[in-house]
């Protein structure tokens, strides 16, 4: 399984880090120097959530940010909460 949000595809992200040497001018030297420019990833912050996906519960992996905003709709937690509701819908 990639390291992909389900809902938002969030995914890792490449940038850079750099690195400075120096005084800032506005504590009296001559101003910040790069030094270094070095790769670095940028990483979601993914949880594995057991959610409803198509009608039946499946394991996925989602970032915090969609599940503060509601995207993941949770499961169930006991199996007659799905029954009552095949009833009602066989009534209609």
């Amino acid at each position: 399984m990639p390291r992909v949000c389900h809902f938002t595809g969030k995914r890792t992200t490449v940038g850079r880090s750099r690195r400075y040497r120096g005084r800032p001018k506005y504590l009296g030297g001559i101003g910040l120097k790069v030094t270094a420019l070095s790769k670095r990833t940028f990483k979601p912050n993914l949880q594995i959530v057991r959610a409803i996906v198509d009608g039946r519960p499946q394991r996925i992996k989602v970032c915090t940010r969609a599940i503060k905003q509601g995207l993941v709709v949770k499961p169930l937690k006991r199996k007659y909460g799905y029954t009552r509701q095949q009833k009602l819908a066989a009534g209609n």
